[in-house]
């Protein structure tokens, strides 16, 4: 045990906190050692904000000890407790506080499921994924502050280097899931996994089978939520895990050369695409739509001679690809699938627009199909211009801001952003006295498009008078109201 003077000033503001005073006397009374470890050691260190979740390893039992710690505490606190995993959990003044006695795990080789015994926190200590996580501070009374450092993770926090207590090999096939934890934590703390770590993922990648797709996603959703998400998925993709878990966004690696013509490499350009996103947005829906928006070129990618190469309809087929990538991946099948699937649909559109003369009735149908999601839809469709043609990245730039122009003057004229029109389908079967039918939707149809195309404006009388010409060339008559 060696004492820090430098920590432990890092460490007083929180350590002053009445919890940890109260978790001290307990030890005091049960004659059992505790100590805080983990990510709120790490997060201090590194001044990040996570400073409220805190890990209590004790030697014995963490349930009862979570339990004499609550009864010592105002109020009627609750202790939430797991028997089967010993551990147990209670919030205080907005503290989450984890409680677990100190044990040493062994596993088996087709499980990720160990097998626990009761230890030491040395044995604690030696179970962590990574040095930065196995750092311990005594909070015993006579070495409260006390940091306990066996693998100079501190060390290592200096130097940004993720690497593991023990053997890396043993560490990731045992806990494959351990993979996927390091390259998160190097994306998110811009650390540099240390080689022979790296190696080690590398070596044991196909492990990975054997962790559930619910506990991948969380990890990839956290690699997707850091600042830079590129360089988690360049580990990924390094390390050969991207192919086992994600094989659909590695089809988008590489550039075939055809009559000296080749086309970019959309695996990198999508990396490039989710960096621009998230420099703008913390949305994971919309960073989902930029790592899905061209999922489909692998599909559609063709030659044509003196043309080049094209991919035709990727938009469309991208959007019908996107259910069953997220029932594999156990990404949600709600309305935020559905949000992704509309933005991956209409990623082309604004393009286009900002290619050609910018219609009032191409913008109407632009706010008409994307309604509030229009202003993630211009995001996404600005990031998506990655050329290295600065002129043509000005010149598209530009005209996205006669775009965006144009949909702010046509929203506050004609109010179509998650638009109805004015006429329902009971109004028109009402009207005509009409079953639900094939000219109900005509009529309707009619008069949406009548809209769009500014040949009526978006209000209720100037409907009602299109509902009955429309009704008058179907031969239909209004009954009389």
């Amino acid at each position: 045990m060696v004492k820090f003077p430098y920590f432990c000033l890092m460490l007083s503001t929180y350590l002053k906190h009445p919890i940890f005073k109260i978790i001290t006397r307990v030890t005091e009374e049960l004659h059992i050692p505790a100590f805080v470890i983990g990510g709120f050691v790490r997060d201090i260190m590194l001044n990040r904000d996570n400073k409220q979740d805190i890990d209590i390893v004790v030697k014995g039992s963490g349930i009862d000890f979570a339990h004499h710690v609550a009864g010592k505490l105002k109020g009627d606190i609750p202790v939430k407790f797991y028997r089967n995993f010993g551990t147990a959990m209670l919030r205080y003044q907005g503290w989450k506080i984890e409680f677990v006695g100190a044990r040493k795990e062994s596993y088996r080789l087709n499980s990720r499921k160990p097998i626990v015994e009761d230890g030491t926190l040395v044995d604690d200590q030696n179970r962590r994924d990574f040095t930065i996580n196995a750092m311990a501070i005594d909070l015993t009374k006579d070495h409260f502050g006390d940091l306990i450092d066996p693998f100079n993770g501190l060390n290592d926090l200096k130097e940004k280097i993720l690497r593991t207590p023990l053997d890396p090999n043993i560490t990731f096939s045992d806990d494959p899931l351990r993979m996927m934890r390091a390259i998160r934590f190097a994306a998110q703390l811009d650390f540099i996994i240390e080689p022979v770590c790296f190696q080690a993922i590398s070596r044991n990648s196909e492990r990975i089978s054997i962790v559930s797709f619910e506990r991948i996603i969380d990890e990839l959703n956290l690699i997707i939520q850091t600042e830079v998400p590129s360089r988690g998925f360049k580990m990924l993709d390094e390390t050969g895990l991207l192919t086992i878990i994600f094989p659909e966004l590695v089809l988008l690696k590489g550039s075939e050369v055809i009559d000296g013509k080749g086309h970019k490499d959309n695996f990198y350009h999508t990396l490039a695409v989710l960096d621009r996103v998230a420099a703008k947005s913390d949305n994971i829906w919309l960073r989902w739509a930029a790592i899905l928006h061209d999922i489909a070129k692998p599909h559609t990618r063709k030659y044509v001679p003196g043309v080049g190469w094209t991919f035709h309809t990727h938009e469309y087929k991208g959007s019908k690809m996107i259910p069953a990538i997220f029932r594999r991946l156990k990404l949600p099948l709600n309305e935020k699938m559905k949000y992704v699937e509309k933005l991956v649909l209409l990623h082309l559109r604004p393009i286009v627009l900002a290619e050609n003369k910018v219609t009032d009735s191409a913008v109407r149908r632009l706010l008409f199909e994307t309604g509030d999601d229009i202003d993630d839809l211009m995001l996404l469709c600005e990031a998506d211009i990655t050329s290295k043609n600065l002129q043509k990245v000005k010149h598209f730039l530009r005209n996205f801001e006669i775009v965006r122009r144009k949909l702010k003057e046509i929203e506050e004229k004609d109010r179509l952003r998650n638009w109805q029109p004015p006429v329902s389908g009971e109004l028109i079967m009402k009207s005509f006295g009409l079953p639900p039918s094939k000219e109900v939707g005509i009529i309707k149809d009619a008069i949406t498009e009548a809209i769009l195309e500014g040949e009526i404006p978006n209000e209720f009388d100037a409907a009602f008078q299109r509902m009955l010409l429309e009704g008058k060339k179907l031969g239909l008559k209004e009954i009389s109201q």
